[in-house]
């Protein structure tokens, strides 16, 4: 009598592990994210009842409920927490409370139908995500039910690129020298990463011979490539021919790339989105923590600091402190400037009304290393032009990227963005989940740092936010070697045995 072993397909596993959910665990976070959290906001102040205070609860709905499903998922998904924390609270909560109060952060007001025109842009940019998310997840399921070998896409090769040891330790020597030529050179020296963003800048604007470009240029060069080289060096694999000098060298490394990291990308001198990105990428590369269990318990903790302590973590933005004053999260929202995004996305379809769409804008993000002295027609930052519009003096406000896309076309643009958006994320999930057991890739390295980067980009405005977005991105390319080609069905059903990581005698890692 013959036995016939029968594997479960890729597809059969997804949709069994889609079905095997925490039921306590989904009903605890539907309750929270979808009814305590905006009854308390709508109980605060009492609400004002309106068209788009109607239209705003069904956006809350949908972002909360996508986000439980993301946080209860028995695979573990960055890019799809990411972009869904950020819309459940700056375009999900954030819009409830203003709405519901008649109260913004900035002076600008819109009209009625303005403000229900920019939840209806918000919901059918979430609505083309969800699509786009929906299109991905099933084009994968269909490639894993194929009896066939397929070769894998772009996308997947990419990411099983594998860190070179040496050009990560080129790229740890690089970030170590800029570090002693710049930090020296900048006005107020080592101290004036320890004072406050307002100080620093000041500091650099005193040199008369460096413009803002060249200013942040500097400050991004020592900030991104440090960023890696310790990332790099927590993850990198071990040499087939015996590795005692790699870990010497990184046992040397390590502590110099740690107190560098500490100098330039604290939160005290860069952005709390920027620092948050470098501590939460850090930890979501830990092998343990990215397991199922291990991700709800800290992406929990994740969303509650969020809620909680981001407000209060702009302390030290400014040289003049003062003193911190705990309010009710409706105030937060509807006071503080961080919580902008609603409010721009009205600015800028009134300012589409009177001024029109401009495609051309679009060009700027991807083009943005051209000097205006060849482009004089180069698009200006759109959070400068909205404010500017607006009349504020105060011209460093968000673009969120759901006002970008709408000014260069309309609801048609916001529609293929943001279902391209979903499609890429998703494919960055699934392509990571099946290389998780592939230690040093950039799928477990690239993905959570674009993950949690992508709130930035998120927010806006592009043009501000792309050049250190281009550093995240290709600083990774060099320092990886593409992987022999293998195939589709091979990765899914017969994953590589793990590799070994260089570690440090005495920190209990592998010798």
């Amino acid at each position: 009598m013959k036995v016939q072993l029968k594997y479960p397909s890729g597809a059969e596993v997804g949709m069994r592990d889609a079905c095997v959910r925490n039921v306590a665990a989904v009903s605890l976070w539907t309750v929270a994210l979808i009814v305590l959290l905006p009854g308390l906001i709508l109980q605060s102040y009492g609400a004002h009842l309106s068209t788009a205070l109607a239209l705003q609860a069904v956006v809350v709905t949908h972002t909360g409920v996508t986000l439980t499903r993301v946080l209860t998922a028995t695979t573990v998904r960055l890019v799809a927490l990411g972009f869904w924390v950020f819309a459940y609270i700056w375009l999900g909560l954030a819009p409830l409370a203003m709405l519901a109060t008649d109260t913004y952060p900035w002076a600008y007001r819109a009209g009625e139908g303005t403000a229900l025109m920019a939840v209806a842009v918000i919901e059918l940019g979430l609505l083309a995500h969800t699509a786009g998310t929906a299109f991905a997840a099933r084009r994968e399921r269909s490639l894993a039910a194929r009896p066939e070998v397929t070769s894998p896409g772009v996308v997947e090769r990419l990411l099983s690129r594998r860190l070179a040891p040496w050009r990560l330790i080129a790229l740890c020597g690089l970030a170590l020298v800029l570090a002693v030529l710049l930090i020296p050179a900048q006005p107020g020296g080592l101290g004036a990463y320890f004072t406050s963003r307002q100080a620093l800048r000041e500091a650099g604007a005193m040199d008369n011979a460096q413009d803002a470009f060249v200013m942040a240029l500097r400050n991004w060069s020592l900030s991104v490539p440090a960023f890696w080289a310790l990332l790099g060096l927590l993850h990198v694999p071990r040499l087939r021919g015996g590795d005692r000098l790699l870990r010497g060298v990184r046992r040397l490394l390590l502590p110099l790339l740690l107190a560098l990291n500490v100098v330039v990308n604290n939160p005290v001198s860069k952005p709390r989105f920027w620092a948050g990105t470098v501590l939460l990428t850090l930890l979501f590369t830990v092998p343990r923590l990215c397991r199922p269990r291990a991700f709800r318990a800290v992406a929990a903790t994740l969303m509650t600091a969020v809620l909680l302590v981001f407000p209060y973590s702009d302390y030290f933005r400014y040289s003049d402190r003062e003193q911190i004053a705990v309010v009710s999260l409706a105030e937060q929202f509807t006071t503080n400037g961080d919580y902008d995004a609603f409010q721009q996305v009205q600015t800028g379809i009134d300012y589409a009304r009177e001024k029109g769409f401009s495609p051309q804008s679009a060009l700027g993000p991807p083009l943005f290393l051209v000097p205006r002295s060849m482009w004089p027609d180069k698009p200006e930052d759109t959070g400068i032009t909205l404010a500017q519009y607006a009349g504020y003096d105060f011209l460093n406000l968000s673009a969120p990227l759901w006002i970008e896309s709408y000014l260069w076309a309309g609801p048609p643009a916001v529609a293929v963005v943001f279902f391209l958006l979903g499609a890429a994320g998703r494919r960055m999930d699934d392509v990571r989940h099946r290389l998780r057991d592939r230690p040093g890739t950039l799928a477990a390295l690239l993905v959570p740092a674009f993950a949690f980067y992508q709130m930035v980009f998120l927010r806006g405005s592009l043009l501000g936010i792309v050049g250190p977005l281009m550093l995240l991105m290709t600083v990774p390319l060099l320092i990886t070697t593409p992987t022999a080609r293998a195939s589709r069905f091979r990765s899914a059903a017969m994953p590589a045995a793990p590799t070994r990581h260089a570690s440090i005698p005495g920190t209990g890692g592998p010798s």
